[in-house]
């Protein structure tokens, strides 16, 4: 019998007391249920591990762990090889990548040529190269010192304009940009209202922020998680705080809308993306027609204006 212990990725667990994005009270918080370290599949009661409570605020639909699990080492998450993480296709540029955000961009903003953008979370530096491609002046930063010595010398990524920082360690001029976008980010965030305390300072007023964040709404979750209540299953399918994606959060518009009470800006446009259901694809012709009409589609695009 092989009893040699296996290393698991350390934790300092915070409770939650107030919903980071409304500020309501945790007497507002609904217990949905459990999340495993690890996937989970049809029998998460058989399999071993350490479980997380997830909540729902009922006053404006953000999903949460709590406690909420932070990694006493950032980079055993996100230190990781980009070759693994993803295939060797997606280091080439498509053209028409993030062309629908920049056409959505320029229906909301008279467009004109050296706009300042930064992109927190860059990556390989895509999304920085797609708009330095269509004139904008592209900044970016980027956390993993993996991905960052990939974007910069694979991906010819100007080491002046991209940063190896997180969010919480980055510092720019008030007022600087003119576009922030964090694309598949903000749910990574352990903190997204003092992220978005901290981007807006940096964006010119009559600025926007472009966010990309799972639907608290999903109706593929809602199914899943509706199959583990019928077993009498106190599991969830929401979020993956302790385990890859390490999503800490999903969203509605309403978490936006209230925290821009707060923080001095307006939901200038939003929509949804049905993306793949997550479910045999049989049943794909009858969900996804329905995610469309209901709004109950994998992710929400927020599209933040700041106050002028």
């Amino acid at each position: 019998m092989n009893l040699e212990p296996k290393k698991l990725i350390t934790y300092t667990y915070y409770e939650i007391g107030n919903c980071n994005m409304c500020q309501a009270p945790s007497i507002q918080f609904k217990v949905l249920g459990k999340r495993l370290n690890k996937s989970q599949g049809f029998k998460p009661h058989l399999l071993s591990g350490i479980t997380t409570t997830v909540m729902k605020c009922n006053n404006c639909g953000l999903i949460f762990s709590n406690p909420q699990p932070v990694p006493d080492s950032i980079a055993d998450h996100y230190n990781v090889d980009p070759k693994k993480y993803w295939r060797e296709e997606y280091f080439k540029i498509d053209e028409n990548y993030f062309k629908g955000e920049i056409e959505w961009f320029k229906r909301l903003k008279p467009f004109q040529k050296n706009l300042k953008s930064l992109d927190i979370g860059a990556g390989l530096g895509k999304q920085m190269i797609a708009l330095q491609n269509v004139g904008f002046d592209s900044y970016g930063i980027e956390p993993s010192p993996s991905f960052y010595k990939m974007a910069t010398e694979k991906m010819g990524i100007d080491k002046g304009k991209l940063e190896m920082k997180s969010i919480e360690e980055a510092s720019f001029e008030d007022e600087f940009f003119d576009f922030i976008s964090f694309g598949a980010v903000f749910e990574h965030v352990y903190n997204p209202n003092e992220a978005l305390v901290k981007a807006l300072k940096w964006l010119k007023p009559g600025g926007f922020i472009h966010i990309e964040v799972p639907n608290s709404n999903w109706l593929s979750a809602k199914i899943i998680n509706l199959g583990y209540k019928l077993r009498r299953l106190d599991y969830v399918t929401n979020l993956s705080p302790m385990h890859s994606p390490f999503h800490l959060h999903e969203f509605t518009v309403d978490s936006f809308k209230l925290n821009g009470i707060h923080n001095n800006y307006k939901i200038e446009d939003f929509g949804y993306y049905v993306c793949p259901t997550n479910l045999p694809k049989v049943f794909d012709p009858i969900l996804r027609p329905i995610m469309r009409k209901t709004d109950t589609g994998m992710q929400l695009c927020v599209w933040l204006k700041k106050a002028e």
